[in-house]
């Protein structure tokens, strides 16, 4: 059982991912059949009942004598080869028999036009008008199309808009996303929506020091998803961050005060030390009881964050109080491709890049905290970042990226190796062609790369884990955990 204040968030089944448009997942898409009869019979053992004039009719093998005025055929449900049948006669079974879609009246519908109730409010957000009730947000067409990558199952007749539903949004340099969950068994919750977008708010941000009216519209957009998603749901918690984009650019509150007229989401720009405790706070479970020693990395679009978790004494309840010295780079993939290029990168240009991270890094005074047990088997990488399972998936040879297969693996310092002399090889073209990979991030995985490499070679380790996730797990945790949650359960 994992701890609750761990921040543990167990690997999540059916997620996607979807590079540069809407990622929404959402559980408990199955239909629960409605009108249920209130007589059931078994096959076999059919007994006569009388009516109402007092006769009795007779059921079984067709013989003996019948009621003058047949009793109506009542609705009865009765399991057949391991499915609900309706009789013939009730409601829903001619439509079923002609194959049609059920109409409301016969099933329950999903999660998406399940919630459609009165808006919630919290302190993050202002709630948008109420939508007529059966219709559903133009911008969660699709989302029945995921229902089959279900996360969990609710329990019997308790409507998600009913349990305590939390929500993380991330505003990065180069991402945003957003997750919405209910909490499950102690220290674990079901995401019942999520989104993400490429946006690369911090594009030009390195050489201007503002951000662009193009990327502002961009990340509007996104956010304004976001908002729809939120607006319908009665939220018991919620933080909404922003990161360094916001941080470092001098447009960053007037940015954040556009975002709030026009979306009403209140963005909390978060400083270095808490993005990097969150981080680590999101990947908890992924550090398992032999672990000794743990870097764990967050390579961003505009920011680095590295924590370093020394395990070899007695283990905290909270992963992130067992960070002995963390730092926050100022270079991400975004602000490294555009300095160095992106698009063609040589073995040259690469060096170069490692080369530069590898300065930053020697300014980090607590690089040497976990020396003595670098060399222990229980000392290992942990990445949680676009990077590492851009990696992971191209390792794996994915013709889709599938969360499922990258989250927790483990990977080789020969195979980190070999994937990245693999990349480089590759011209923008072919990275473009990788599905793994795609176009928006094929001028930015080979930056990525050039970071995890400066990483790889102040704190060697003979294994990395892949992390599929970060900043929002870790919101969600600390929310959960704050509000007890998981002890109300």
């Amino acid at each position: 059982m994992i701890n609750p204040d761990d921040g543990a968030l167990p690997p999540l089944t059916g997620a996607t991912r979807d590079q540069g448009e809407q990622d929404s997942r959402v559980a408990d898409a199955e239909s629960a059949s409605r009108g249920v009869s209130s007589s059931w019979e078994r096959p076999g053992k059919r007994r006569g009942k009388p009516d109402q004039s007092g006769s009795k009719a007779v059921a079984g093998n067709g013989h003996g004598a019948e009621s003058a005025t047949p009793a109506p055929r009542r609705k009865r449900r009765k399991r057949r080869r391991g499915r609900k049948v309706y009789a013939p006669g009730s409601p829903g079974s001619a439509a079923r028999d002609n194959g049609a879609a059920p109409t409301a009246d016969d099933t329950s519908v999903g999660v998406a036009a399940q919630e459609g109730g009165s808006p919630g409010t919290c302190g993050a957000f202002s709630p948008a008008p109420q939508r007529p009730e059966g219709r559903e947000h133009p911008r969660h067409a699709g989302l029945r199309d995921h229902a089959a990558n279900v996360a969990g199952v609710r329990r019997p007749n308790t409507p998600v808009h009913a349990q305590n539903v939390y929500a993380a949004l991330d505003l990065g340099t180069n991402n945003c996303r957003l997750l919405v969950a209910v909490p499950t068994r102690p220290g674990q919750f079901r995401v019942i929506d999520a989104f993400s977008r490429i946006v690369r708010l911090g594009e030009g941000l390195s050489a201007t020091g503002r951000l662009s009216d193009a990327a502002m519209d961009r990340a509007l957009e996104a956010l304004e998803v976001c908002a729809g998603k939120l607006a319908g749901r009665k939220i018991a918690g919620a933080r909404l961050i922003a990161t360094e984009a916001c941080r470092s650019a001098a447009n960053g509150e007037e940015f954040l005060t556009r975002v709030k007229t026009e979306t009403g989401l209140d963005l909390e720009v978060i400083d270095r030390g808490t993005e990097a405790r969150l981080a680590v706070s999101g990947c908890g479970s992924l550090v398992g009881p032999e672990a000794r020693g743990v870097v764990l990395f967050d390579i961003g679009g505009g920011s680095s964050e590295i924590a370093l978790v020394d395990l070899s004494r007695r283990r905290s309840r909270r992963l992130a109080d067992d960070i002995v010295a963390w730092t926050s780079l100022p270079v991400g993939v975004v602000s490294l491709a555009e300095r160095f290029g992106g698009r063609v990168v040589t073995a040259e240009s690469f060096e170069a890049m490692t080369a530069h991270v590898g300065d930053l890094l020697e300014t980090f005074e607590g690089r040497d905290r976990l020396a003595a047990i670098m060399d222990q088997p229980g000392f290992h990488l942990l990445g949680t970042s676009g990077t590492v399972t851009t990696l992971a998936g191209v390792h794996l040879g994915l013709e889709r990226y599938d969360r499922r297969k990258v989250d927790g693996l483990w990977l080789d310092e020969a195979d980190v190796g070999r994937i990245t002399e693999k990349l480089l090889s590759w011209s923008f073209e072919e990275r473009v062609a990788n599905a793994c990979i795609g176009a928006d991030r094929a001028d930015l995985v080979l930056a990525g790369c050039a970071i995890l490499e400066a990483i790889r070679r102040v704190w060697p380790a003979r294994r990395l884990r892949v992390a599929d996730r970060g900043l929002r797990e870790g919101i969600l945790s600390d929310l959960m955990a704050r509000d007890g949650a998981w002890r109300r359960r």
